[in-house]
């Protein structure tokens, strides 16, 4: 059995192993479950148990326990001590929810003996079941060891996204569920049941109850798990969109001009972007290309009909794109670190149509910008999803791969330290005259200090006394 050797399976089945051995019952629950039955390696392990809480800290004192979430029964375990492995493990009491006033989380649980009444009140069939540990640790069989009230394993099979019991009520409970649902739907390849997506469809316009971070990390995770293409159309369909990213439902019908762009209107050139993201991109290019193209409808200019030879333009979509990007990554509450660079991923991508002409000192100043990989993986997207044309993106990577970094980026021969000691003052001109020197450095015109400080002194004039 594969799982054996995983370190994160070894300390689940060891906690579902120590709560059992206590009189108490003990399952995996929830997502490792549904990847099992799949054949798919589970990224976490959770317990469900029916020992309470304070039970389940004191039947680990020799490891590092934490109530991560008391009020609902959750308890965090981790081993080694500090738990720095990664091998922390969620187990949760068995409980039944009470309201939900804000549509996120109960106002009130009951904690309770029964799997079967813990396992009703989740979100979807195929994230609703159990598995005994004991049976399919003496089997290797996931099906023989799961425990089904919901009919998860016929949706599995039918590849089939259902939520458990009333849709209505259960994304009424946790608006979040109907990110959840599209992500699932999206990244596993199944259809969403007619009833839970009616329901998503009727709810829709309430998802903006769940908090900013929450819609930016559910977002993320459809972006870069694998079915960005499929996600964004699901969220389009079910109304969602426009609700979360109304600024990315503008790309509809945005037509574009046929020489540059046969495809289709910019949604469809973002689709295609989107598909081909893989699992595992980083959400910096994910989000990149997402938002490339966002200032395209805010610059749509139609041809004249009296010029037979003007075309659709978007004068200035990069400039007015980053700004509706960094508005969009600020409402989502982005790090600064994370919004620098998916605004410089909108802000350049255009720049690679003149890197055949660019000069020396300016195309290195391109290369060496932060994560140009990203750079130029959203250039091979954006032209792959376009025209097809990919001597641009082939040059210039060529051009990345062959410059050791301290070509593109060397020490600098002469800085604001040497200026002044020359007797420039520091002023306006001094940036100018920084630049101009390093521009000369990096077209090799330049090569050690004293040849910096002629140049400048040529340039600029001397210093005035």
């Amino acid at each position: 059995m594969a799982e054996s050797a995983n370190p994160k399976y070894l300390a689940a089945r060891n906690i579902a192993e120590t709560l059992r051995t206590a009189g108490h019952e003990a399952y995996f629950a929830g997502g490792c479950v549904r990847d099992l039955l799949l054949g798919l390696t589970p990224k976490d392990y959770d317990v469900a148990t029916s020992a309470t809480p304070d039970v389940v800290l004191g039947l680990f004192p020799g490891k590092k326990a934490l109530t991560v979430g008391a009020h609902f029964g959750v308890v965090l375990v981790c081993e080694p001590n500090d738990g720095s492995d990664g091998t922390s493990t969620e187990v949760a009491t068995f409980r039944h929810d009470g309201a939900y006033t804000d549509g996120r989380r109960p106002d009130a649980v009951r904690f309770s003996t029964d799997p079967r009444e813990d396992v009703l009140r989740r979100d979807f069939t195929i994230n609703g079941m159990l598995l005994d540990p004991e049976i399919y640790e003496r089997t290797g069989d996931a099906a023989q060891a799961t425990l089904d009230f919901v009919g998860g394993r016929d949706d599995l099979a039918t590849h089939t996204l259902r939520a458990i019991g009333d849709p209505l009520q259960r994304f009424t409970e946790d608006k979040l569920r109907m990110l959840r649902a599209v992500r699932f739907a999206a990244r596993l390849g199944f259809a969403i049941e007619p009833a839970t997506a009616t329901a998503i469809r009727q709810l829709a316009a309430q998802i903006n109850v769940v908090s900013p971070e929450r819609i930016r990390d559910e977002t993320t995770l459809i972006l870069t798990e694998g079915g960005a293409r499929p996600g964004f159309e699901l969220l389009d369909q079910l109304g969602l969109l426009p609700h979360i990213l109304p600024e990315i439902t503008k790309l509809h019908g945005v037509q574009q001009p046929p020489e540059y762009h046969p495809e289709g209107d910019v949604w469809i050139h973002t689709l295609l972007l989107l598909e081909k993201l893989p699992a595992g991109a980083s959400s910096t290019l994910a989000w990149g290309a997402l938002l490339h193209d966002v200032g395209k409808p805010a610059t749509f200019r139609a041809p004249d009909p009296a010029n037979p030879n003007d075309r659709i333009r978007f004068n200035g979509h990069v400039e007015v794109g980053v700004r509706i990007a960094e508005k969009i990554l600020q409402r989502l509450h982005f790090s600064n670190e994370e919004i620098a660079q998916i605004t410089a991923l909108v802000k350049n991508h255009m720049r690679f149509g003149d890197v055949l002409h660019m000069r020396e000192s300016t195309l290195k100043r391109f290369l060496r910008l932060p994560d140009f990989d990203e750079h130029l993986a959203l250039h091979r997207m954006d032209c792959l999803s376009s025209h097809g044309d990919l001597s641009l993106y082939d040059f210039a990577r060529e051009k990345y791969e062959a410059a050791p970094p301290e070509s593109i980026q060397p020490k600098l021969l002469l800085t604001g330290r040497e200026l002044i000691a020359a007797g420039y003052h520091p002023g306006p001109r001094f940036k100018k005259m920084l630049e101009a020197a390093e521009d000369a450095q990096l077209e090799g015109t330049v090569a050690t200090p004293a040849e910096a400080l002629r140049f400048v002194q040529n340039r600029f004039g001397p210093p005035h006394r």
